[in-house]
């Protein structure tokens, strides 16, 4: 039932992306900018982690009403 590695290499790499960015633009001076990538960074995570949970309530509910 374990989460895909895959999926965890996925979501430390868009961390790491979002934190260059969000470094780079803060010290060019785009601070509104990198607030923006910051946040569209965690909103994207944020679905990919929902679409996780919602695939673990499924399997929660199988196996308690022993669904198919």
């Amino acid at each position: 039932m374990g989460v895909d590695i895959n999926t965890i290499f996925q979501i430390a790499g868009i961390g790491i992306v979002v934190a260059f960015l969000h470094t780079i633009l803060d010290q060019m001076g785009k601070k509104e900018y990198a607030q923006w990538v910051t946040l569209l960074g965690f909103i994207y995570i944020l679905f990919m982690v929902a679409s996780i949970v919602d695939d673990l309530f499924k399997k929660i509910k199988a196996v308690f009403l022993f669904q198919g």
